[in-house]
C-alpha cells in the first residue's frame, strides 16, 4: 500500500463500518454512491473501499462504468463478495428447524432443514441445529465469523431468555443464548467462539431482515406482522431501528383481542390473534384436519393456493382476513406507521385478497380512512434466518477490521 493511500485510508478509517452496511444494505452500488453517502472525498472513498476488498468482504469491479441514462462520470460498481465469509443461522420453529450459511447482502448460501417434534429441552434441538450447521461448514468450505439463533418467543434483554415459548415444550425462561453459546462452543466451529452467539425474537428478526434488505427497505416507520407455524407475532422498527421495548419485550401483538368470545388463548385471555389468525386456526375453521405431512403452515398455505373456491375455504379466508384487518387496525391507530409488511399465513391471505384486508384496516383506522398506509407482502424467504444473521454480522459491520483480527488469531 503506497503512503498516499494509507494517508487517505487513516482519514477514512472511522467509514469503513458505515461503508461496509452500505453496500451490504444495497445502497452504494457504485463508489461514486458511496463517496456521496460517506460525505468524504473520491480519493479517501476508492481507499476505504480498496481495504473493504481486502478484507475480503468486498469486490470493486475494476473497470468503472455509467449508470443506464446517466449523465455523470462512469463509476467503480461495489459489490458484497459473494465468495467471502458467511455467519452460520439458526431458525426453531414449532415444526422443527431451519439452518443456514449467510452472506453480506443477506445472501442464503446454503440451508437444510430439521423436521419434527421439538424437545422439551431446548439444548437437544439447538445441539442438533448447530450440528447441523457445522455439517454444511464443512461441505462449503466457507470461512464463518459468527452465528445467530430465531426463536418463537419474546427474549428477555440483556440475559437471552426465552420467556413465553407457548408453541414449543420448552420451559418458559430457558436460557436459550447461553444455551446457544454452549452448543456453539461444543461444535468447536472454527471462528465462532463462545462469546458469538447471538439470539432474538423470530418476528423481530424478519423485520430487520426486510428492513435492510426486503420489501421494508427505505421504510421509516415499519410494522411487520406474521403468522408463524403456530401462532402470531409483530415487530416494530421506529426511525430505522428494530423496537423491541426495555427489556426486549414489545410488540407481543399475538395477543390482542380480536374476538372477545373466541378461542382459549395460552396467554390466559380469549380471542386472541394467536389463535384466531394463525394456520391451525385457518384449517379448524376451514373445516380440515391437519395432516402428518408437512408444516402446519405449509398445509394451511397450500390449502389457501389450491381450494380457495371450495366455499369452506373461501369462507376460512374471509373469517381471518377480518380478524387479522381488525388488529391491524387497533396496530395502525396506536403506532401509525408507514409501512406494513404480512409474513407467514398472513402474506398468503394478503395475496388471496389484498382488497379485503386493505379495506378492514381502511374503515377500522382513523390513519386508514385519512389516506391509508400500505400493506406488502414480505419480500424475502426465510427472513427470520437473514435476520438472525444480521444479528452476526453485526460487528463485522461495526468495525470490518475485526476479520482481519480473527485471520491472524
Amino acid at each position: 500500500m503506497t503512503q498516499t493511500r494509507t494517508t487517505r485510508l487513516e482519514r477514512g478509517r472511522g467509514s469503513l463500518g458505515p461503508a461496509l452496511e452500505l453496500v451490504h444494505t444495497g445502497r452504494a452500488p457504485t463508489r461514486a454512491v458511496l463517496t456521496s453517502e460517506l460525505g468524504v472525498t473520491r480519493a479517501t472513498a476508492g481507499a476505504v473501499a480498496a481495504e473493504l476488498e481486502t478484507l475480503g468482504l468486498i469486490t470493486v469491479d475494476s473497470r468503472p462504468t455509467a449508470s443506464a441514462g446517466s449523465q455523470g462520470r462512469p463509476s467503480h460498481r461495489l459489490f458484497v463478495n459473494e465468495r467471502g465469509p458467511v455467519v452460520l443461522a439458526v431458525q426453531i420453529h414449532a415444526d422443527g428447524f431451519r439452518v443456514a450459511l449467510v452472506g453480506l447482502g443477506g445472501r442464503i448460501v446454503a440451508t437444510t432443514t430439521g423436521c419434527g417434534a421439538i424437545p422439551a429441552d431446548p439444548a437437544h434441538v439447538l445441539a442438533e441445529a448447530v450440528g447441523a450447521g457445522a455439517g454444511l461448514l464443512r461441505e462449503t468450505g466457507r470461512r464463518c465469523l459468527g452465528a445467530g439463533l430465531a426463536v418463537p418467543s419474546a427474549v428477555a434483554e440483556p440475559d437471552g431468555e426465552a420467556l413465553n415459548p407457548l408453541h414449543l415444550a420448552w420451559p418458559a425462561g430457558a436460557p436459550v443464548r447461553e444455551l446457544f453459546q454452549r452448543a456453539l462452543a461444543d461444535a468447536a466451529i472454527p471462528g465462532v467462539t463462545e462469546a458469538i452467539g447471538f439470539s432474538g425474537n423470530d418476528v423481530n428478526l424478519m423485520a430487520l431482515a426486510e428492513h435492510r434488505h426486503g420489501a421494508g427497505r427505505g421504510a421509516r416507520d415499519l410494522l411487520c406482522v406474521a403468522s408463524g407455524h403456530r401462532g402470531v407475532g409483530g415487530a416494530l422498527v421506529l426511525d430505522g431501528r428494530l423496537h423491541s421495548g426495555s427489556s426486549g419485550l414489545a410488540l407481543e401483538v399475538g395477543h390482542l383481542t380480536v374476538h372477545p368470545e373466541g378461542a382459549p388463548c395460552h396467554c390466559g385471555s380469549r380471542g386472541c390473534l394467536d389463535v384466531e389468525a394463525d394456520p391451525l386456526a385457518f384449517l379448524n375453521v376451514a373445516g380440515r384436519t391437519p395432516g402428518p405431512e408437512g408444516s402446519l403452515l405449509h398445509q394451511a398455505a397450500d390449502l389457501l393456493r389450491t381450494a380457495y373456491d371450495d366455499p369452506a375455504v373461501r369462507a376460512a379466508a374471509d373469517l381471518l382476513i377480518d380478524r387479522l384487518g381488525l388488529g391491524l387496525a387497533g396496530l395502525v391507530n396506536i403506532l401509525n406507521p408507514d409501512r406494513i409488511i404480512l409474513g407467514g399465513l398472513h402474506r398468503t391471505l394478503l395475496e388471496t385478497d389484498p382488497e379485503r384486508l386493505r379495506a378492514v384496516v381502511a374503515d377500522r383506522s382513523l390513519w386508514g380512512r385519512s389516506g391509508g398506509v400500505p400493506i406488502l407482502p414480505c419480500g424475502l424467504d426465510h427472513n427470520s434466518l437473514v435476520g438472525a444473521a444480521e444479528l452476526a454480522w453485526q460487528p463485522v459491520l461495526d468495525d470490518p477490521l475485526i476479520v482481519q483480527e480473527e485471520r491472524r488469531a
